[in-house]
């Protein structure tokens, strides 16, 4: 009787040992898996904290651009380099942006787009290049902050309407060009810098 009592106990202490053993499994897995969990979060709270330091950061370089490009638009020295070209049934050319430009420097102005096609074209670069005198010279800003500048480009290669528009926060612009002999207007979109910030190539001019 007394063998069959301490075996029982036995037993019951093996069984007990066993479940303690598993329970003390179950609670390091979970505590692992609570680890992995807030180690996950952790990460991706700190993805988008960088995420959201880099676009204010973006933000405050983009505002020193817009800042500069319209003291230069209001000093009437500034250069749109264009990176795109659209064309008025809408085909679009991504070109060098050193080569396509529309400059203005006081009272001239200079249109060029060049197509990468190398000593071609009448300016020797793929296109053409006109200069001509800008008058009626005129820079309005919206309730939105959209700088929009408009102006007559006269020369002798050139006789044409230039519209710019730029929008707050940014030196990114467009420019329409639509000659006065016809209605082929032509769009080049790219950025606005200062004169003295331009690095831009121009090829013979008409």
């Amino acid at each position: 009787m007394i063998r069959i009592f301490i075996s029982l106990v036995f037993c019951l202490m093996s069984a007990f040992a066993c479940a303690q053993s598993s329970q003390s499994d179950d609670m390091y897995q979970w505590g692992k898996n609570k680890a992995n969990e807030q180690l996950v979060n952790g990460l991706k709270s700190r993805q988008k904290a960088l995420k959201k330091e880099q676009r204010d950061l973006q933000n405050r370089i983009d505002s020193v651009y817009w800042d500069e490009a319209l003291d230069a638009i209001k000093d009437t020295t500034f250069t749109l380099e264009a990176d795109k070209v659209v064309f008025p049934y809408g085909q679009i050319a991504y070109v060098n942006s050193n080569t396509n430009f529309v400059s203005v420097n006081k009272d001239d102005a200079v249109v060029q787009v060049a197509f990468n096609v190398p000593f071609s074209g009448p300016n020797g670069i793929g296109g053409v290049t006109v200069q001509g005198s800008v008058s009626g010279y005129k820079i309005q800003t919206d309730k939105k902050g959209t700088t929009q500048v408009s102006m007559s480009v006269t020369g002798i290669g050139i006789s044409a309407q230039i519209w710019i528009t730029m929008y707050k926060g940014s030196h990114e612009a467009s420019v329409e060009i639509l000659p006065n002999f016809n209605s082929r207007r032509l769009t080049l979109n790219g950025v606005i810098l200062p004169l003295h910030k331009s690095t831009v190539f121009q090829g013979r001019t008409l």
